[in-house]
């Protein structure tokens, strides 16, 4: 019998404990779901709770009408947003193996920010030290959360482009980055030695072939083209963003 409960622990078929939340971290009913919500109390995954918002929804005019913004314009806004709550958390309470932000639109997913990180103490640290910030004039709240796999998180036919329910799918459609930051927040973690996994998380090149002169010249060109764009971008829109996180 035990060990029957603990294969289905988690699972449509656990009577007692709830998947939505076992899953995602978050469930539509909240807390009037008639199952249980176990709460870790240790994880290297922490939940920033309604952070982000996607300017195509908030966006208005003094008249309330919405603003049209062009894709170019909200990659743009959600990358400086990402870039921000990326390197303040890293910087100040560990390295950071997966960071995913929720692009849903129901109550209970609507910006939801997640944040792995590589060691569970962090985790711990950060979520004790954020539930006293704000962000964007809001208070922030954070808690430990029970997502470890974003696979099993993540709503398959979304990423295929197939999935009927739109904003309102209880599986979480995550907002992807533009490649160029990826490869720069990433890449932190590489230069430091790191492992960083999860999403553009480093890995281990599969050539076995050693390094040649060439090659080592192409990387160093490429570092400083890297680098002569980090410096281009960082100083724009700086001040639209002051006093935020």
């Amino acid at each position: 019998m035990a060990e029957y409960l603990a294969s289905i622990f988690g699972t449509e078929k656990d009577k007692v404990n709830c998947s939505f939340y076992f899953k995602i971290g978050a469930c539509r009913h909240g807390d009037t779901c008639s199952r249980l919500h176990n709460k870790p109390t240790f994880s290297q995954t922490i939940l920033l709770v309604n952070v982000y918002h996607n300017p195509q929804n908030s966006a208005q005019t003094a008249d309330g009408s919405h603003i049209i913004l062009s894709d170019v314009e909200v990659q743009e806004h959600y990358d400086e947003f990402f870039q921000e709550v990326f390197t303040d958390i890293e910087d100040k309470y560990g390295e950071i193996e997966e960071m995913n932000v929720c692009d849903n639109l129901g109550d209970h997913l609507v910006g939801n920010v997640y944040v792995k990180f590589r060691k569970e103490e962090d985790a711990e640290r950060a979520v004790n030290d954020l539930n006293n910030r704000w962000f964007n004039g809001n208070p922030i709240r954070a808690e430990l959360s029970p997502v470890t796999d974003f696979r099993e998180a993540c709503c398959r036919q979304y990423e295929m482009g197939e999935c009927t329910r739109g904003g309102f799918c209880n599986f979480m459609h995550l907002k992807p980055i533009s490649r160029e930051l990826r490869r720069e927040l990433y890449g932190r973690n590489r230069k430091r030695g790191g492992g960083g996994g999860g999403v553009g998380g480093g890995r281990k090149s599969r050539s076995r072939s050693p390094p040649t002169r060439r090659s080592r010249s192409r990387s160093r060109e490429r570092g400083r083209r890297d680098r002569s764009r980090s410096r281009e971008r960082r100083p724009r829109d700086r001040e639209g963003r002051s006093g935020r996180f």
